[in-house]
Formats: structure tokens, C-alpha cells, sequence
């Protein structure tokens, strides 16, 4: 007989979704593990995505201070031209395009060659609702949310390597850090993923109790918090093969997250966000097999009072990437970090100082990989001719064809159509966005 749980320490700080346990059910890495599959591991590319909640205004952050309807629409509420004697005027990235001030960070990534903008980006579908935008950007598939699970899951699992050895990545494969709703639904689907609040409060205890039979840190003893609902379903795997698999969590324990130093000079911002930028390095760093990694940012729905609340949600955003970037170092070699947001926001302001839901927007990708130092994309320009619905800026890239470019180029996986049910896309669309081989 097989039950279906989620299995969750006591203080909730760690879940595993759609665990199915039983003879051919489980989560992978849970099964491999008790039928004796190696767990050693080598270093794998990682993909690490950052979800910016509530559609961020593409226009005032990867500025097209080049097209003059940009001030024609907007006035005094766009990121003025660049200039050497106004601090907050845009930072010039060719000409056409700048960085909002509050992203100098990531000014010097940009000149390096290591960062690239992906303009007038997102997808094709063009509902103004965050809850189904989010979900239709996670699922993969604008307009249908019938396809069960996320993209980033069906991305791993499209790679042939890690389709022959689903857990070859361990538990931490892929790994959710800090998001507010459990796991994403990037990570849900077939792959097993781990939804990781903080590492500092993880709930993995250790205590000394007898007769368990579980070595963990020299000590006898067992992961503590479990819930007890799996001890007459699956008592033989989690006690018996299976303890391997939380021992390797327990390891966590060792990372000591309250005293981790950032390398290379990095400072994290305070707050929520710089403190998963931060837990994520540290994962990546520690060799623990993660292959693919999520956070979020929440606070871009700035339909009252934008000026401030973006420079400072841009400042934190910014600080947590370059410090995430420079911390990992070398490893950036193996690493992508890619930005994206449900929508982007009206292209005039409104009446109190902000903007409202638009259509596209902007991303960002940075890796040793990336093809950097531009500003991807074609641009639709801004004329009123030229705006979605005559309100918006148009979409001229699907956000598929660049999850998809780095999908195949950076994770290795193979097939488009397996990511991304009923997308019709093929290489030709990839903007560039990795650097060919």
C-alpha cells in the first residue's frame, strides 16, 4: 500500500513536497538511497533563479534612456539620461540602454562581460493577474495551467545524465531558500526538491537517544523533529537503508550558518533576501549537490509612491546578487543566476505615483558563462503605435526561449518541448544569453 505526505519537522522550517512512499514511490533521492545507489558526487553546473514577486517595472531598471517617447510618456517619473553631474540619473550601458542608479553593483559585472539584460521580456500571455502570471511563468506554459509541476523540475529531468541517475544530485539537488509559501512551483513535480526557510533555524537537532542505531557526528543519536506519521509506513526505510538520507541532512548541521564569512570581500545586504543570497552560496559552496536553486523578492507592486520603494528594493536586489556573484568567485565558472518577474508595468504612471500592471519587462543573467556586457533582446520601441494594448511595453522575447537557451546550454537538458508542454520554440529563438561552446 503507498500514502502519499508531506513530511515536515516540527517547527516547520523544512519541507519536502509531493512525497509518495511505498514500493515504487518516494522521493528519489530517499528511494535510491535504500536500494544501495551511490550518492558520491561531482561538481555540476548550478542554476540559480530569483523570482522578483509583483512584477517589476523593466522600464525604470534597464532604462532605454535612447527611445525619447520613454520621457514623452513619462516625464520626470522616468530614470533621467545619463549624466556625470546627476547621481540619479541612469548608468549608460550602450548608448541606449542604462542601469537604474540604485544598480551600480552591477555595473562592474556588466562591464566584465558577465551580466547581460534581457529586454521587453516575459510571456506571451497577457493576463494582468499576478497569481496566474507567477504560476504561468513557474508552470512553463502561459495560459494553461493543466501541466502538473514546475519548469525547473522538468528542465533537471530532461538532462540524460541526471535522468539516469535522478539522485544523482543528493537531497540538496535542488533546493528553494526562503520562500514565503513553501516550495515554488518551479521546484514541484517528479524531481524531489527541498524547501529550505532559513538554514539557521533548519529544525535539525541532534539528541542522544539510545538504541536508534543512527550515527551522526560521532555521536548516537537521531534527527530530531520528524514527525512520527511515516514510523508504521516506511519505519524500515528512514530507520533501516534509509538513514544515510538524513544523515546527509543532518550534515547541515555542520555548515553553521550563523558564523559563515563570505569570500572575496562580499557583503550581503540585512534583510530576508541578502540573507538567502548568503544561505545559497553556502550551499553551493559546501559541495552538497545543488544543481538548481530558487529564492524570491517580493515588494514590486509599486502602484503608489514608486521612486523611493524601487531605488531601495533595487539597492537590496542588486547588493544581494553582486554579493552572491562575488562570494561564489571561481565557482561562477558553474554558475548561472537568472531574474525574472511575472510582468512589467504600465508605461505612463498613474495618478499617485506609481505604476500599474503592464506586460513586459526585464531579466537579468550573470555566470562565467553568460554572454554578457549587452542588453539581449529586440527592442519594440515606445511609440504609441508601438505599445501593447496602447499602455504597455510589447513582448518581443517569450521568457521560454531564455529558461529554454539556458536549460539546454548551461544544465544540458534536451528537449524544449519536454520543458515547456505545448511551446513551439526551437534554438533559433535563444537570444544569446550563454556563450556558444
Amino acid at each position: 500500500m503507498s500514502i502519499s505526505r508531506r513530511l515536515f519537522l516540527k517547527n516547520g522550517a523544512f519541507a519536502l513536497a509531493s512525497i509518495g512512499v511505498g514500493p515504487m514511490f518516494g522521493p528519489t533521492f530517499l528511494r535510491s538511497t535504500a536500494f544501495g545507489e551511490t550518492t558520491a558526487q561531482k561538481r555540476k553546473k548550478t542554476l540559480i533563479c530569483i523570482f522578483q514577486r509583483g512584477a517589476a517595472d523593466g522600464l525604470n531598471i534597464v532604462v532605454p534612456h535612447g527611445d525619447p517617447n520613454l520621457y514623452t510618456h513619462r516625464g520626470g517619473f522616468a530614470v533621467a539620461r545619463p549624466s556625470k553631474s546627476d547621481a540619479q540619473s541612469a548608468l549608460d550601458l550602450d548608448g541606449f540602454f542604462g542601469l537604474h542608479p540604485a544598480l551600480a553593483s552591477f555595473m562592474p559585472i556588466f562591464k566584465d562581460g558577465h551580466l547581460a539584460a534581457i529586454q521587453a521580456c516575459g510571456s506571451p500571455d497577457g493576463t494582468r493577474s499576478h497569481f496566474d502570471a507567477q504560476d504561468y511563468m513557474e508552470a512553463g506554459t502561459p495560459g494553461d495551467k493543466r501541466a502538473p509541476g514546475g519548469w525547473l523540475s522538468r528542465a533537471v529531468l530532461a538532462c540524460p545524465e541526471d535522468r539516469a541517475k535522478l539522485a544523482s544530485g543528493g537531497p540538496f539537488r535542488a533546493v528553494a531558500m526562503g520562500c514565503d509559501n513553501g516550495l515554488p512551483l518551479s521546484l514541484q513535480g517528479d524531481l524531489g526538491a527541498l524547501a529550505i526557510p532559513d538554514l539557521a533555524s533548519f529544525g535539525i537537532g541532534i539528541k542522544n537517544l539510545k538504541g536508534k542505531g543512527l550515527n551522526v557526528g560521532g555521536a548516537n543519536g537521531v534527527v530530531d523533529g520528524f514527525e512520527s506519521i511515516y514510523d508504521s509506513a516506511v519505519g524500515d526505510v528512514l530507520h533501516g537503508p534509509g538513514k544515510e538520507s538524513f544523515e546527509a541532512i543532518a550534515a547541515l548541521n555542520k555548515l553553521s550558518p550563523g558564523s559563515y564569512t563570505a569570500a572575496n570581500g562580499a557583503v550581503y545586504p540585512n534583510g530576508r533576501f541578502g540573507q538567502s543570497m548568503k544561505q545559497i552560496a553556502q550551499l553551493v559552496k559546501a559541495d552538497v549537490g545543488v544543481e538548481v536553486a530558487f529564492a524570491e523578492m517580493g515588494g514590486w507592486d509599486t502602484h503608489t509612491t514608486q521612486a523611493n520603494r524601487l531605488t531601495q528594493q533595487l539597492r537590496d536586489f542588486g547588493q544581494g546578487i553582486s554579493a552572491l556573484y562575488r562570494d561564489l568567485g571561481d565557482r561562477m565558472s558553474d554558475v548561472v543566476i537568472l531574474t525574472m518577474s511575472e510582468f512589467g508595468r504600465t508605461v505612463r504612471p498613474n495618478g499617485t505615483n506609481g505604476t500599474d500592471h503592464g506586460h513586459a519587462t526585464c531579466f537579468f543573467a550573470l555566470g562565467g558563462d553568460v554572454q554578457g556586457g549587452k542588453v539581449l533582446g529586440h527592442w519594440p520601441g515606445l511609440a504609441p503605435e508601438q505599445l501593447y494594448e496602447n499602455r504597455d511595453l510589447a513582448l518581443t522575447t517569450d521568457f521560454r526561449a531564455v529558461f529554454g537557451e539556458i536549460a539546454v546550454k548551461h544544465l544540458g537538458a534536451q528537449g524544449l518541448d519536454k520543458i515547456f508542454p505545448g511551446y513551439t520554440g526551437t534554438a533559433s529563438d535563444f537570444r544569446g544569453v550563454m556563450r556558444s561552446a
